[in-house]
């Protein structure tokens, strides 16, 4: 049997045994066990040990345009807790004419006071906002499966018999989500790599199920404005919240600055004195400092006491690039993508926002 044929149980790759520094290495004695892993996914699942990966971003968007030549089901995932940094872009542009699940992931990161029903309703309205009618919105906690019953009672009703295709960004929980699936539908633990680390999930990976259709979990699309990109692997963690977002209030007043680490920072120019309400993860410090003395506090201190970035890390790290923003409406989220956001309550409040160059700072409509 030619080597060609064996492929990954973790991250759907062809297995090759020559080369230990390419894409899809195991060791020949690996060939002879049942469920075959290559050395990555082995390293990380056993060591939590991550392998930069080879694949640029065209050979992810070849994957996606396939997926349009074909009828299915598509579930695409996101990040409630990183909406717009989670968001594929033009999704409806690659899958043609196949109904869109969309799935809201890590709701169990929100505070509980969030009720589920207008946490729904929100993302419908973002989501017709950025142009996408799905066919059903649902919330799912995949680390807790919550919601996961649910999901894989709708996706068999929407399927219509036809295969199943997940999509989602890097870093959305996607690979967790279809972990759970299993478990749920077969019984059956831990089928698919899973990781904090962008970009695990290297080719299709396909999961039978009845009358010859399959569920296929598709590699991450690698959004380069969400913050996870500019970090070091280490930190990670700190952007990824396991546990429900407690918010933090400030009491600010004008020419008053607030740094979540080293990644971003908010300015609150004018307006009167203002409670500002910060949805960051818990283990990102915030230091408050007044306006005039904010640009000498992050030259001296980036790196140390304003980190991430780490110190060896600053020279590599992107500069902070500003953001002008007025508050028009009251009970508003200045959002950070990938970081959190921070709710603005009333009207009139000029604020000026600060996150590495290609990180989007976008306005909306308070989420709580």
């Amino acid at each position: 049997m030619s080597e060609q044929q064996f492929s990954c149980i973790g991250c759907g790759v062809s297995i090759q045994t020559q080369d230990p520094d390419k894409l899809g290495y195991a060791p020949v004695s690996a060939l002879e066990k049942e469920d075959i892993i290559c050395q990555r996914c082995f390293r990380l699942k056993n060591y939590n040990e991550i392998q930069d990966v080879s694949l640029t971003d065209d050979d992810f968007l070849k994957i996606l345009h396939g997926i349009g030549e074909t009828k299915g089901l598509i579930v695409k995932i996101v990040d409630i807790f990183d909406f717009s940094g989670s968001w594929l872009q033009g999704i409806q542009r690659f899958v043609k004419g196949n109904p869109i699940l969309l799935i809201g992931n890590k709701s169990d990161i929100l505070p509980k006071s969030v009720k589920k029903q207008k946490l729904i309703n929100w993302m419908k309205r973002e989501a017709k906002e950025l142009g996408l009618k799905p066919i059903d919105v649902c919330l799912v906690s995949s680390a807790k499966g919550h919601g996961i019953k649910e999901v894989a009672e709708l996706i068999d009703e929407y399927r219509n018999g036809q295969d199943v295709y997940v999509v989602g960004c890097t870093n959305v929980g996607k690979s967790t989500f279809i972990n759970r699936m299993i478990k749920e539908v077969a019984g059956v633990n831990d089928v698919i790599t899973t990781s904090h680390y962008p970009g695990t999930t290297l080719d299709l990976i396909e999961i039978p199920l009845d009358n010859g259709a399959s569920l296929y979990d598709t590699p991450g699309i690698i959004n380069h404005h969400q913050m996870a990109h500019f970090v070091d692997k280490r930190d990670l963690k700190l952007l990824s919240p396991k546990k429900e977002i407690k918010p933090k209030v400030f009491q600010l007043n004008e020419q008053q600055t607030l740094y979540f680490g080293g990644l971003a920072r908010l300015d609150y120019v004018s307006g009167g004195r203002e409670a500002l309400v910060c949805y960051i993860p818990t283990e990102l410090i915030i230091h408050r400092t007044k306006l005039e003395n904010a640009d000498f506090l992050y030259e001296k201190h980036v790196g140390e006491l304003l980190t991430p970035p780490r110190k060896d890390d600053v020279e590599t790290f992107p500069e902070l690039v500003s953001h002008e923003l007025t508050i028009h409406e009251g009970k508003t989220d200045v959002v950070f993508s990938g970081l959190g956001w921070v709710t603005v309550n009333n009207p009139g409040k000029k604020i000026v926002a600060f996150a590495p160059k290609g990180v989007n700072v976008t306005l909306r409509k308070s989420l709580i």
